[in-house]
């Protein structure tokens, strides 16, 4: 399993902004420091936001910081919030599976178990664990 840079990113992010939990940081800072896009760390920064996970302050003066609460979140939660979804083969998705073998195919109930230990592995992990 490969987590796609969003999710990546979207974790760094967090435990940036929990690191430096006691100012307002910028974009470009945390790009910077990670060596990361600009321009897709916006984009992640933006989904954060939405979730809640941060706050957003335009202006001059203005950044972002982590949410009150987000350092509690789990790392398993987090991952699965921020992955578009956790398809580890074709045969997951219903809708684009074009496996010949799915109907007689024991493998994915053995990748979906092992997907779903992984989230509850990391679920015993909060943000506040990784800084």
């Amino acid at each position: 399993m490969q987590l796609t840079s969003f999710t990546d990113y979207g974790l760094r992010t967090l435990m940036y902004l929990a690191a430096h939990s006691e100012e307002l940081v910028s974009v470009k800072e945390i790009a910077e420091y990670h060596g990361i896009s600009r321009n897709h760390l916006v984009k992640v920064v933006h989904r954060l936001s939405q979730l809640k996970y941060i706050e957003t302050i335009k202006g001059k003066g203005g950044g972002i910081r982590i949410a009150e609460g987000s350092i509690k979140l789990r790392l398993g939660d987090l991952i699965v919030e921020l992955e578009p979804n956790m398809n580890m083969v074709e045969c997951f998705d219903a809708q684009t599976n074009t496996c010949r073998i799915t109907e007689s195919c024991q493998l994915k109930h053995y990748l979906y178990e092992s997907t779903q230990n992984f989230i509850k592995t990391m679920n015993k992990y909060t943000l506040a664990d990784t800084v």
